[in-house]
Protein backbone atom coordinates (compact mmCIF):
# COMPACT_ATOMS: atom_id res chain seq x y z
CA UNK A 1 0.00 0.00 0.00
CA UNK A 2 1.39 3.64 -0.91
CA UNK A 3 2.75 5.40 2.24
CA UNK A 4 1.50 9.17 2.14
CA UNK A 5 2.85 11.75 5.04
CA UNK A 6 0.94 13.43 7.26
CA UNK A 7 0.66 16.70 5.00
CA UNK A 8 -0.64 14.36 2.07
CA UNK A 9 -3.42 12.44 4.35
CA UNK A 10 -4.52 15.62 5.74
CA UNK A 11 -5.29 16.94 2.33
CA UNK A 12 -7.17 13.99 1.95
CA UNK A 13 -9.56 14.07 5.14
CA UNK A 14 -12.78 14.82 5.17
CA UNK A 15 -15.48 14.84 7.91
CA UNK A 16 -17.44 12.40 5.83
CA UNK A 17 -17.23 10.24 2.64
CA UNK A 18 -20.08 8.74 0.45
CA UNK A 19 -19.66 6.20 -1.77
CA UNK A 20 -21.81 6.41 -5.05
CA UNK A 21 -24.08 9.58 -6.15
CA UNK A 22 -27.11 7.52 -7.47
CA UNK A 23 -30.29 8.42 -5.77
CA UNK A 24 -29.34 7.61 -1.95
CA UNK A 25 -25.84 8.17 -2.54
CA UNK A 26 -27.13 12.35 -3.64
CA UNK A 27 -29.20 12.62 -0.76
CA UNK A 28 -26.38 11.81 1.76
CA UNK A 29 -24.47 14.08 -0.21
CA UNK A 30 -27.19 16.63 0.10
CA UNK A 31 -28.06 15.73 3.70
CA UNK A 32 -24.11 16.01 4.99
CA UNK A 33 -23.01 19.04 2.98
CA UNK A 34 -26.18 21.38 4.48
CA UNK A 35 -25.57 20.13 7.81
CA UNK A 36 -21.73 21.75 7.55
CA UNK A 37 -19.87 18.82 6.81
CA UNK A 38 -16.79 18.55 4.77
CA UNK A 39 -17.83 15.87 2.10
CA UNK A 40 -16.22 13.58 -0.02
CA UNK A 41 -18.22 11.94 -2.66
CA UNK A 42 -16.81 9.09 -4.63
CA UNK A 43 -18.17 7.94 -8.04
CA UNK A 44 -16.86 4.98 -10.02
CA UNK A 45 -17.58 6.35 -13.49
CA UNK A 46 -17.99 9.79 -15.24
CA UNK A 47 -19.25 12.86 -14.31
CA UNK A 48 -22.48 14.30 -15.77
CA UNK A 49 -23.38 17.52 -14.96
CA UNK A 50 -27.04 18.01 -15.79
CA UNK A 51 -27.91 19.98 -18.86
CA UNK A 52 -24.64 19.86 -20.23
CA UNK A 53 -24.12 16.50 -20.25
CA UNK A 54 -27.49 15.11 -21.75
CA UNK A 55 -26.65 14.94 -25.38
CA UNK A 56 -29.63 13.64 -26.75
CA UNK A 57 -32.22 15.31 -24.53
CA UNK A 58 -33.39 17.69 -27.60
CA UNK A 59 -32.96 15.29 -30.71
CA UNK A 60 -35.98 14.90 -33.01
CA UNK A 61 -36.58 11.11 -33.67
CA UNK A 62 -35.48 11.82 -37.09
CA UNK A 63 -31.69 12.75 -35.74
CA UNK A 64 -30.68 9.08 -34.65
CA UNK A 65 -29.06 7.27 -36.80
CA UNK A 66 -31.05 4.08 -35.96
CA UNK A 67 -34.22 6.00 -35.28
CA UNK A 68 -33.55 4.92 -31.29
CA UNK A 69 -33.28 1.32 -32.56
CA UNK A 70 -29.68 -0.34 -31.28
CA UNK A 71 -28.19 -1.97 -34.18
CA UNK A 72 -27.81 -5.58 -34.20
CA UNK A 73 -24.29 -5.76 -33.42
CA UNK A 74 -24.56 -3.66 -30.10
CA UNK A 75 -27.08 -5.57 -28.64
CA UNK A 76 -24.87 -8.35 -29.82
CA UNK A 77 -22.60 -6.86 -27.24
CA UNK A 78 -24.16 -6.52 -24.38
CA UNK A 79 -26.70 -9.17 -24.10
CA UNK A 80 -27.30 -8.27 -20.15
CA UNK A 81 -27.94 -4.39 -20.66
CA UNK A 82 -29.83 -4.70 -23.82
CA UNK A 83 -32.71 -6.15 -22.02
CA UNK A 84 -33.43 -2.95 -20.54
CA UNK A 85 -36.45 -1.34 -21.70
CA UNK A 86 -34.48 1.96 -21.56
CA UNK A 87 -31.91 0.89 -23.31
CA UNK A 88 -32.18 2.54 -26.62
CA UNK A 89 -30.36 4.95 -29.32
CA UNK A 90 -31.35 8.06 -27.32
CA UNK A 91 -30.15 6.24 -23.62
CA UNK A 92 -27.39 3.89 -24.43
CA UNK A 93 -24.40 6.04 -23.04
CA UNK A 94 -25.82 6.21 -19.40
CA UNK A 95 -25.59 2.56 -19.24
CA UNK A 96 -22.34 0.38 -18.66
CA UNK A 97 -21.28 -2.17 -22.00
CA UNK A 98 -21.24 -5.65 -20.52
CA UNK A 99 -17.68 -6.44 -20.83
CA UNK A 100 -17.22 -3.09 -18.53
CA UNK A 101 -18.55 -4.88 -15.47
CA UNK A 102 -18.19 -9.08 -16.10
CA UNK A 103 -20.24 -11.12 -13.30
CA UNK A 104 -20.61 -14.87 -12.57
CA UNK A 105 -23.74 -15.95 -12.92
CA UNK A 106 -24.47 -19.28 -10.97
CA UNK A 107 -27.97 -18.47 -11.85
CA UNK A 108 -29.05 -16.37 -14.07
CA UNK A 109 -29.45 -12.46 -12.87
CA UNK A 110 -29.57 -9.75 -15.53
CA UNK A 111 -27.94 -6.92 -13.48
CA UNK A 112 -28.64 -3.24 -15.04
CA UNK A 113 -25.56 -1.17 -14.70
CA UNK A 114 -25.18 2.43 -15.24
CA UNK A 115 -21.97 4.20 -13.83
CA UNK A 116 -21.77 7.94 -13.90
CA UNK A 117 -22.25 10.73 -11.52
CA UNK A 118 -26.38 10.47 -10.78
CA UNK A 119 -26.18 6.59 -11.52
CA UNK A 120 -29.04 5.57 -12.33
CA UNK A 121 -31.54 8.38 -11.00
CA UNK A 122 -30.83 9.05 -14.77
CA UNK A 123 -32.78 6.24 -15.85
CA UNK A 124 -35.53 5.07 -13.19
CA UNK A 125 -39.18 5.02 -13.48
CA UNK A 126 -39.69 7.52 -11.05
CA UNK A 127 -42.59 5.40 -8.71
CA UNK A 128 -42.42 6.52 -5.65
CA UNK A 129 -44.93 5.30 -3.54
CA UNK A 130 -44.78 4.95 1.26
CA UNK A 131 -44.14 1.90 2.72
CA UNK A 132 -46.75 1.59 5.53
CA UNK A 133 -47.00 0.21 9.25
CA UNK A 134 -48.25 -3.19 7.51
CA UNK A 135 -45.08 -3.44 5.11
CA UNK A 136 -42.60 -3.31 8.21
CA UNK A 137 -44.69 -5.53 9.84
CA UNK A 138 -44.55 -8.19 7.43
CA UNK A 139 -41.31 -10.37 8.77
CA UNK A 140 -42.20 -10.25 12.49
CA UNK A 141 -45.83 -11.39 11.60
CA UNK A 142 -44.95 -14.68 9.66
CA UNK A 143 -41.69 -15.34 10.72
CA UNK A 144 -39.82 -15.12 7.41
CA UNK A 145 -36.69 -13.12 7.43
CA UNK A 146 -35.94 -11.71 10.81
CA UNK A 147 -37.89 -8.09 12.39
CA UNK A 148 -36.94 -4.27 11.49
CA UNK A 149 -36.16 -2.61 13.87
CA UNK A 150 -37.79 0.62 12.77
CA UNK A 151 -41.43 0.99 11.61
CA UNK A 152 -43.32 3.12 9.86
CA UNK A 153 -43.59 6.21 12.34
CA UNK A 154 -40.16 6.22 12.31
CA UNK A 155 -39.48 7.01 8.47
CA UNK A 156 -42.75 9.28 8.18
CA UNK A 157 -40.96 12.46 8.62
CA UNK A 158 -38.39 11.37 6.71
CA UNK A 159 -40.40 10.42 4.21
CA UNK A 160 -42.34 13.90 4.20
CA UNK A 161 -38.85 15.72 4.37
CA UNK A 162 -37.78 13.88 0.74
CA UNK A 163 -41.01 14.42 -1.00
CA UNK A 164 -41.29 18.16 -0.32
CA UNK A 165 -37.99 18.35 -2.02
CA UNK A 166 -37.97 15.92 -4.89
CA UNK A 167 -41.35 16.91 -5.88
CA UNK A 168 -43.74 13.98 -5.72
CA UNK A 169 -47.49 14.07 -7.85
CA UNK A 170 -50.25 12.17 -6.55
CA UNK A 171 -53.64 11.75 -4.91
CA UNK A 172 -54.14 11.65 -1.46
CA UNK A 173 -56.04 8.08 -1.49
CA UNK A 174 -57.01 7.79 2.36
CA UNK A 175 -55.81 3.88 1.50
CA UNK A 176 -54.44 2.53 5.10
CA UNK A 177 -52.10 0.31 3.24
CA UNK A 178 -50.79 3.10 1.13
CA UNK A 179 -50.06 5.91 3.30
CA UNK A 180 -50.43 9.69 1.42
CA UNK A 181 -47.79 12.07 0.91
CA UNK A 182 -46.65 15.56 0.12
CA UNK A 183 -48.17 16.11 -2.72
CA UNK A 184 -48.07 18.28 -5.86
CA UNK A 185 -50.99 18.11 -8.28
CA UNK A 186 -51.69 14.81 -9.60
CA UNK A 187 -51.79 13.75 -13.10
CA UNK A 188 -55.11 12.53 -14.32
CA UNK A 189 -56.68 8.97 -15.33
CA UNK A 190 -57.94 7.92 -18.64
CA UNK A 191 -61.88 7.65 -18.72
CA UNK A 192 -61.18 4.08 -18.94
CA UNK A 193 -58.60 4.10 -15.89
CA UNK A 194 -61.37 5.97 -14.35
CA UNK A 195 -63.72 3.67 -15.26
CA UNK A 196 -62.07 0.74 -13.68
CA UNK A 197 -61.54 2.55 -10.89
CA UNK A 198 -65.14 2.93 -10.29
CA UNK A 199 -65.84 -0.69 -11.23
CA UNK A 200 -63.62 -2.57 -9.24
CA UNK A 201 -64.54 0.07 -5.87
CA UNK A 202 -68.27 -1.02 -6.47
CA UNK A 203 -67.08 -4.99 -6.43
CA UNK A 204 -64.04 -5.01 -3.99
CA UNK A 205 -63.81 -3.71 -0.48
CA UNK A 206 -59.74 -4.32 -0.18
CA UNK A 207 -59.07 -3.39 -4.12
CA UNK A 208 -58.04 0.11 -5.36
CA UNK A 209 -56.99 1.60 -8.45
CA UNK A 210 -55.09 5.17 -7.84
CA UNK A 211 -53.11 7.60 -10.23
CA UNK A 212 -49.60 6.67 -9.44
CA UNK A 213 -47.85 8.36 -7.65
CA UNK A 214 -43.79 9.78 -9.24
CA UNK A 215 -41.55 11.93 -8.75
CA UNK A 216 -42.29 14.23 -11.50
CA UNK A 217 -42.92 18.54 -10.37
CA UNK A 218 -46.51 18.86 -11.81
CA UNK A 219 -46.89 22.10 -9.75
CA UNK A 220 -43.43 23.65 -8.83
CA UNK A 221 -42.95 25.07 -5.55
CA UNK A 222 -40.67 27.64 -4.28
CA UNK A 223 -38.31 24.90 -2.83
CA UNK A 224 -37.89 23.63 -6.45
CA UNK A 225 -37.08 27.09 -8.05
CA UNK A 226 -34.22 27.01 -5.53
CA UNK A 227 -33.17 24.23 -6.99
CA UNK A 228 -33.47 25.57 -10.54
CA UNK A 229 -36.24 23.04 -11.80
CA UNK A 230 -39.39 23.58 -13.78
CA UNK A 231 -42.77 22.26 -14.10
CA UNK A 232 -42.50 18.47 -16.01
CA UNK A 233 -43.29 18.95 -19.48
CA UNK A 234 -44.47 15.71 -20.33
CA UNK A 235 -42.11 14.96 -22.75
CA UNK A 236 -41.63 11.31 -21.72
CA UNK A 237 -37.95 11.63 -22.64
CA UNK A 238 -37.09 11.10 -19.14
CA UNK A 239 -34.36 8.25 -20.21
CA UNK A 240 -31.87 10.84 -21.94
CA UNK A 241 -31.92 13.23 -18.83
CA UNK A 242 -34.44 15.96 -18.72
CA UNK A 243 -33.16 19.69 -19.52
CA UNK A 244 -35.96 20.84 -17.49
CA UNK A 245 -35.46 19.12 -13.77
CA UNK A 246 -38.94 17.82 -14.24
CA UNK A 247 -38.49 14.61 -13.14
CA UNK A 248 -36.11 14.04 -9.45
CA UNK A 249 -32.54 12.79 -10.08
CA UNK A 250 -29.22 13.36 -8.43
CA UNK A 251 -28.34 15.27 -11.63
CA UNK A 252 -31.33 17.84 -11.30
CA UNK A 253 -31.41 17.80 -7.56
CA UNK A 254 -29.37 16.67 -4.86
CA UNK A 255 -25.50 16.74 -6.08
CA UNK A 256 -26.07 20.71 -7.45
CA UNK A 257 -27.88 21.49 -3.92
CA UNK A 258 -24.79 19.71 -2.28
CA UNK A 259 -21.90 21.44 -4.57
CA UNK A 260 -23.66 24.84 -3.93
CA UNK A 261 -23.20 24.23 0.22
CA UNK A 262 -19.21 24.55 -0.70
CA UNK A 263 -18.89 21.44 1.23
CA UNK A 264 -18.61 18.71 -1.30
CA UNK A 265 -15.32 17.97 -3.12
CA UNK A 266 -16.67 15.29 -6.14
CA UNK A 267 -14.52 12.92 -7.44
CA UNK A 268 -15.40 10.45 -10.25
CA UNK A 269 -13.68 7.87 -12.26
CA UNK A 270 -13.32 6.34 -8.69
CA UNK A 271 -13.95 2.65 -8.26
CA UNK A 272 -13.32 1.88 -4.46
CA UNK A 273 -11.88 -1.03 -3.44
CA UNK A 274 -12.38 -1.30 0.04
CA UNK A 275 -13.31 0.64 3.80
CA UNK A 276 -10.13 0.56 5.85
CA UNK A 277 -10.76 -0.39 8.97
CA UNK A 278 -8.57 0.21 11.88
CA UNK A 279 -6.76 -2.46 13.67
CA UNK A 280 -4.52 -0.28 15.86
CA UNK A 281 -6.61 2.21 17.35
CA UNK A 282 -7.56 2.21 21.08
CA UNK A 283 -9.96 4.20 23.02
CA UNK A 284 -12.38 6.51 21.54
CA UNK A 285 -11.36 5.53 18.04
CA UNK A 286 -11.78 1.84 18.21
CA UNK A 287 -13.72 -0.22 16.53
CA UNK A 288 -14.35 2.23 13.55
CA UNK A 289 -13.03 2.95 9.59
CA UNK A 290 -10.94 5.32 9.04
CA UNK A 291 -11.31 5.63 5.30
CA UNK A 292 -11.77 4.19 2.00
CA UNK A 293 -9.24 2.86 -0.66
CA UNK A 294 -9.88 3.79 -4.29
CA UNK A 295 -8.78 2.31 -7.60
CA UNK A 296 -8.30 5.64 -10.35
CA UNK A 297 -10.42 4.23 -12.92
CA UNK A 298 -8.35 6.22 -15.54
CA UNK A 299 -4.95 5.45 -14.34
CA UNK A 300 -5.11 2.85 -12.18
CA UNK A 301 -3.85 3.92 -9.17
CA UNK A 302 -4.14 2.80 -5.90
CA UNK A 303 -5.17 5.80 -3.50
CA UNK A 304 -6.72 6.13 0.51
CA UNK A 305 -9.15 8.73 1.60
CA UNK A 306 -9.76 9.33 5.25
CA UNK A 307 -13.18 10.41 7.06
CA UNK A 308 -15.05 10.26 10.79
CA UNK A 309 -17.74 8.73 9.38
CA UNK A 310 -18.74 6.68 5.69
CA UNK A 311 -21.93 6.02 3.93
CA UNK A 312 -21.93 3.69 1.42
CA UNK A 313 -24.39 3.97 -1.07
CA UNK A 314 -22.84 2.09 -3.77
CA UNK A 315 -25.98 0.65 -5.14
CA UNK A 316 -27.11 -3.01 -3.53
CA UNK A 317 -24.29 -4.89 -5.30
CA UNK A 318 -21.69 -3.19 -5.37
CA UNK A 319 -21.82 -2.15 -1.73
CA UNK A 320 -22.22 -5.94 -0.85
CA UNK A 321 -18.87 -6.39 -2.98
CA UNK A 322 -17.42 -3.22 -1.36
CA UNK A 323 -18.18 -4.70 1.99
CA UNK A 324 -17.10 -8.17 0.94
CA UNK A 325 -13.92 -7.16 -0.23
CA UNK A 326 -13.25 -5.08 3.02
CA UNK A 327 -11.13 -7.88 5.10
CA UNK A 328 -8.76 -7.29 8.12
CA UNK A 329 -7.83 -9.73 10.92
CA UNK A 330 -10.76 -8.71 13.05
CA UNK A 331 -13.43 -9.25 9.69
CA UNK A 332 -11.86 -12.04 7.84
CA UNK A 333 -15.30 -12.31 5.96
CA UNK A 334 -16.15 -8.77 5.35
CA UNK A 335 -16.36 -5.84 6.97
CA UNK A 336 -18.71 -5.81 10.10
CA UNK A 337 -19.90 -9.06 9.61
CA UNK A 338 -19.69 -10.73 12.56
CA UNK A 339 -23.04 -12.66 11.95
CA UNK A 340 -21.95 -13.99 9.01
CA UNK A 341 -24.93 -12.49 6.77
CA UNK A 342 -23.14 -9.96 4.84
CA UNK A 343 -24.12 -10.97 0.95
CA UNK A 344 -27.25 -13.65 2.10
CA UNK A 345 -30.97 -12.73 2.02
CA UNK A 346 -30.57 -10.85 -1.32
CA UNK A 347 -33.92 -10.61 -3.23
CA UNK A 348 -36.00 -8.53 -5.56
CA UNK A 349 -39.18 -7.93 -7.31
CA UNK A 350 -40.76 -10.14 -9.80
CA UNK A 351 -41.84 -8.33 -12.49
CA UNK A 352 -42.72 -11.27 -14.54
CA UNK A 353 -46.53 -11.73 -15.18
CA UNK A 354 -48.83 -9.41 -16.91
CA UNK A 355 -52.58 -8.83 -17.98
CA UNK A 356 -53.95 -7.24 -20.77
CA UNK A 357 -56.78 -6.80 -22.45
CA UNK A 358 -59.65 -4.33 -24.79
CA UNK A 359 -62.72 -2.36 -23.69
CA UNK A 360 -64.96 -1.22 -26.74
CA UNK A 361 -67.10 1.56 -24.44
CA UNK A 362 -65.81 5.00 -24.55
CA UNK A 363 -65.60 5.04 -28.61
CA UNK A 364 -66.78 9.03 -28.61
CA UNK A 365 -63.67 9.71 -26.35
CA UNK A 366 -59.24 9.30 -26.29
CA UNK A 367 -56.49 10.57 -24.47
CA UNK A 368 -54.20 13.61 -25.37
CA UNK A 369 -50.88 14.69 -24.99
CA UNK A 370 -48.47 12.38 -23.04
CA UNK A 371 -48.51 11.32 -19.56
CA UNK A 372 -45.07 10.18 -17.61
CA UNK A 373 -46.96 7.74 -15.38
CA UNK A 374 -49.71 5.21 -15.09
CA UNK A 375 -52.32 3.71 -12.29
CA UNK A 376 -51.30 1.51 -9.60
CA UNK A 377 -53.43 -1.11 -7.77
CA UNK A 378 -51.67 -1.10 -4.05
CA UNK A 379 -50.99 -4.34 -2.53
CA UNK A 380 -54.41 -6.31 -1.58
CA UNK A 381 -53.17 -9.84 -0.52
CA UNK A 382 -51.85 -10.94 2.93
CA UNK A 383 -51.78 -7.10 3.96
CA UNK A 384 -53.27 -7.22 7.55
CA UNK A 385 -53.02 -11.46 7.93
CA UNK A 386 -51.93 -14.16 6.30
CA UNK A 387 -54.52 -15.01 3.78
CA UNK A 388 -53.15 -17.02 0.82
CA UNK A 389 -50.96 -20.07 0.79
CA UNK A 390 -47.86 -18.13 -0.16
CA UNK A 391 -46.63 -15.33 1.69
CA UNK A 392 -46.69 -11.35 1.87
CA UNK A 393 -48.37 -10.27 -1.78
CA UNK A 394 -47.89 -8.17 -5.16
CA UNK A 395 -48.96 -4.70 -6.52
CA UNK A 396 -49.81 -4.00 -9.89
CA UNK A 397 -49.25 -1.24 -12.81
CA UNK A 398 -52.68 -0.34 -14.55
CA UNK A 399 -53.10 1.54 -18.16
CA UNK A 400 -55.78 2.14 -20.73
CA UNK A 401 -54.82 4.23 -23.63
CA UNK A 402 -56.68 3.72 -27.12
CA UNK A 403 -54.96 2.79 -30.25
CA UNK A 404 -54.74 4.31 -33.49
CA UNK A 405 -54.90 2.42 -37.17
CA UNK A 406 -54.48 2.90 -40.51
CA UNK A 407 -55.46 0.92 -43.78
CA UNK A 408 -52.64 -0.39 -45.11
CA UNK A 409 -54.77 -2.15 -48.05
CA UNK A 410 -54.63 1.28 -50.30
CA UNK A 411 -52.18 3.11 -52.74
CA UNK A 412 -51.45 6.01 -53.50
CA UNK A 413 -53.20 9.47 -52.15
CA UNK A 414 -55.56 7.27 -50.90
CA UNK A 415 -52.81 5.51 -48.51
CA UNK A 416 -51.00 8.70 -48.03
CA UNK A 417 -54.09 10.03 -46.26
CA UNK A 418 -54.78 6.80 -44.50
CA UNK A 419 -51.54 7.14 -43.08
CA UNK A 420 -51.45 10.78 -41.96
CA UNK A 421 -55.58 10.02 -40.56
CA UNK A 422 -55.47 7.33 -39.14
CA UNK A 423 -58.83 5.74 -37.29
CA UNK A 424 -59.30 5.53 -33.16
CA UNK A 425 -59.73 1.83 -32.63
CA UNK A 426 -60.58 -0.14 -29.16
CA UNK A 427 -59.49 1.01 -25.88
CA UNK A 428 -56.45 -1.40 -24.74
CA UNK A 429 -55.86 -1.69 -21.18
CA UNK A 430 -52.80 -4.21 -19.38
CA UNK A 431 -51.52 -4.61 -16.12
CA UNK A 432 -47.74 -5.63 -14.97
CA UNK A 433 -47.60 -7.40 -11.83
CA UNK A 434 -44.70 -6.02 -8.99
CA UNK A 435 -44.39 -8.84 -6.54
CA UNK A 436 -42.46 -9.04 -3.20
CA UNK A 437 -39.77 -12.34 -2.85
CA UNK A 438 -38.76 -13.03 0.24
CA UNK A 439 -34.57 -12.93 1.13
CA UNK A 440 -33.39 -16.05 1.94
CA UNK A 441 -30.05 -17.48 2.76
CA UNK A 442 -30.01 -19.43 -0.33
CA UNK A 443 -29.87 -16.02 -2.55
CA UNK A 444 -26.63 -14.31 -2.49
CA UNK A 445 -24.05 -12.06 -3.48
CA UNK A 446 -20.43 -13.60 -3.39
CA UNK A 447 -16.99 -12.67 -4.52
CA UNK A 448 -15.37 -15.11 -6.83
CA UNK A 449 -11.87 -16.05 -5.37
CA UNK A 450 -10.28 -16.46 -8.72
CA UNK A 451 -11.77 -14.27 -11.42
CA UNK A 452 -11.12 -10.21 -11.35
CA UNK A 453 -12.75 -7.43 -13.38
CA UNK A 454 -10.82 -4.82 -15.18
CA UNK A 455 -9.90 -2.56 -12.19
CA UNK A 456 -8.16 -6.08 -10.32
CA UNK A 457 -11.53 -6.50 -7.70
CA UNK A 458 -12.86 -9.97 -7.60
CA UNK A 459 -16.06 -10.58 -10.13
CA UNK A 460 -19.12 -10.78 -7.84
CA UNK A 461 -20.58 -14.26 -8.29
CA UNK A 462 -24.79 -14.18 -8.28
CA UNK A 463 -26.77 -16.85 -7.35
CA UNK A 464 -30.32 -15.37 -6.26
CA UNK A 465 -33.59 -17.34 -7.95
CA UNK A 466 -37.36 -17.89 -8.07
CA UNK A 467 -39.23 -20.11 -5.00
CA UNK A 468 -42.27 -21.56 -4.86
CA UNK A 469 -43.55 -19.06 -2.87
CA UNK A 470 -42.74 -16.66 -6.25
CA UNK A 471 -44.85 -19.28 -8.52
CA UNK A 472 -47.60 -19.48 -6.06
CA UNK A 473 -47.65 -15.49 -6.30
CA UNK A 474 -47.45 -15.35 -9.96
CA UNK A 475 -50.40 -17.45 -10.23
CA UNK A 476 -52.82 -15.51 -8.53
CA UNK A 477 -51.90 -12.10 -10.00
CA UNK A 478 -52.80 -13.64 -13.22
CA UNK A 479 -56.10 -14.99 -11.82
CA UNK A 480 -57.15 -11.93 -9.80
CA UNK A 481 -56.38 -9.23 -12.58
CA UNK A 482 -58.29 -11.80 -15.07
CA UNK A 483 -61.09 -11.67 -12.64
CA UNK A 484 -60.71 -8.25 -12.56
CA UNK A 485 -60.59 -7.65 -15.80
CA UNK A 486 -63.43 -9.76 -16.71
CA UNK A 487 -66.02 -8.30 -13.92
CA UNK A 488 -64.79 -4.70 -15.82
CA UNK A 489 -66.14 -6.11 -19.29
CA UNK A 490 -62.92 -6.13 -20.61
CA UNK A 491 -62.33 -8.65 -23.83
CA UNK A 492 -59.60 -10.00 -25.19
CA UNK A 493 -57.82 -10.73 -21.95
CA UNK A 494 -54.60 -12.32 -22.34
CA UNK A 495 -52.28 -13.56 -19.92
CA UNK A 496 -48.71 -13.96 -19.81
CA UNK A 497 -45.50 -15.06 -17.68
CA UNK A 498 -42.02 -13.51 -19.42
CA UNK A 499 -40.00 -16.17 -16.89
CA UNK A 500 -37.52 -13.44 -17.05
CA UNK A 501 -34.67 -13.91 -14.62
CA UNK A 502 -33.95 -12.02 -11.68
CA UNK A 503 -32.62 -8.15 -12.11
CA UNK A 504 -34.68 -6.84 -15.03
CA UNK A 505 -37.32 -4.83 -12.23
CA UNK A 506 -33.64 -3.07 -11.08
CA UNK A 507 -34.94 -3.13 -7.17
CA UNK A 508 -31.94 -5.45 -5.95
CA UNK A 509 -31.64 -5.46 -2.31
CA UNK A 510 -30.41 -7.07 0.77
CA UNK A 511 -27.10 -8.49 1.65
CA UNK A 512 -26.57 -5.92 4.15
CA UNK A 513 -29.87 -6.14 6.18
CA UNK A 514 -31.28 -4.31 9.22
CA UNK A 515 -31.96 -6.04 12.27
CA UNK A 516 -32.57 -5.90 16.01
CA UNK A 517 -29.77 -8.54 16.70
CA UNK A 518 -26.70 -8.26 15.97
CA UNK A 519 -25.99 -11.98 14.91
CA UNK A 520 -28.52 -12.18 12.54
CA UNK A 521 -28.23 -8.92 10.74
CA UNK A 522 -25.71 -6.42 9.48
CA UNK A 523 -27.16 -3.06 10.83
CA UNK A 524 -28.80 -1.56 13.80
CA UNK A 525 -31.86 0.79 13.58
CA UNK A 526 -29.45 3.94 12.47
CA UNK A 527 -28.17 2.13 9.55
CA UNK A 528 -24.69 1.69 11.44
CA UNK A 529 -23.19 -1.36 11.02
CA UNK A 530 -23.70 -3.17 14.47
CA UNK A 531 -19.60 -3.91 14.50
CA UNK A 532 -18.39 -0.84 12.91
CA UNK A 533 -20.62 2.04 13.81
CA UNK A 534 -19.04 5.17 11.46
CA UNK A 535 -19.80 2.77 8.61
CA UNK A 536 -24.11 3.78 7.50
CA UNK A 537 -25.75 1.59 4.90
CA UNK A 538 -28.30 3.16 3.51
CA UNK A 539 -28.99 2.02 -0.28
CA UNK A 540 -30.85 -1.26 -1.40
CA UNK A 541 -28.67 -3.48 0.43
CA UNK A 542 -29.96 -2.58 3.78
CA UNK A 543 -33.46 -3.58 2.79
CA UNK A 544 -34.36 -6.47 5.30
CA UNK A 545 -37.72 -7.28 3.29
CA UNK A 546 -39.12 -5.60 -0.40
CA UNK A 547 -42.73 -4.88 0.41
CA UNK A 548 -44.17 -4.46 -3.10
CA UNK A 549 -43.26 -0.41 -3.66
CA UNK A 550 -40.79 0.63 -5.83
CA UNK A 551 -37.96 0.92 -3.73
CA UNK A 552 -35.88 4.69 -3.86
CA UNK A 553 -38.62 6.74 -2.49
CA UNK A 554 -37.47 4.60 0.90
CA UNK A 555 -33.94 4.84 0.32
CA UNK A 556 -34.01 8.73 0.49
CA UNK A 557 -36.19 8.65 3.55
CA UNK A 558 -33.62 6.54 5.44
CA UNK A 559 -30.68 8.03 3.85
CA UNK A 560 -31.95 11.63 4.94
CA UNK A 561 -32.83 9.86 8.56
CA UNK A 562 -29.37 8.42 9.12
CA UNK A 563 -27.46 11.48 7.43
CA UNK A 564 -29.28 13.29 10.18
CA UNK A 565 -28.61 10.98 12.96
CA UNK A 566 -24.86 10.80 12.13
CA UNK A 567 -24.47 14.29 12.29
CA UNK A 568 -25.95 14.55 15.68
CA UNK A 569 -23.90 11.83 17.06
CA UNK A 570 -20.87 13.48 15.44
CA UNK A 571 -21.67 16.67 17.33
CA UNK A 572 -21.79 14.51 20.71
CA UNK A 573 -18.39 13.15 19.84
CA UNK A 574 -19.99 9.49 19.21
CA UNK A 575 -18.38 9.28 16.31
Amino acid sequence: MPYFNIDSQKARTYDAIVIGSGISGGWAAKELTEKGLKTLVLERGRDVKHNVDYPTTNMMPWEFEHREKMPLAAREQNPIQSKCYNWKESSSHFFIKDKDQPYVQEKPFDWIQGYQVGGKSLLWARQTQRWSKYDFEGPGRDGFAVEWPIGYDDIAPWYSHVEKFAGITGNKDGIDALPDGEFLTPHEMSCVEKYFKEKVAGNYKDRHIIIGRAAHITDPQQIHYDQGRAKCQHRVMCERGCPFGGYFSSNASTIPWAMKTGNMILRPHSVVHSIIYDEKSSGATSGKATGVRVIDANTKEMMEFYAKIIFVNAAAINTNMILLNSTSSRFPNGLGNDSGTLGKYFAFHNYRARVSGEYDGFLDMTTDGRRPNGSYIPRFRNVYKQETDFLRGYAAGFSASRTSRSDYSQEGIALKESLLNPQPGNWRVGSHMMGETIPKETNYVALDPNLKDPYGLPQVRMSVDYDDNDEKMVKDYLEQLTEMFTMAGFTNIRTSDSKQAPGLDIHEMGGVRMGKDPKTSMLNKYHQLHAVPNVFVTDGASMTSTSTQNPSLTYMAFTARAADYAVKEMKKKNL
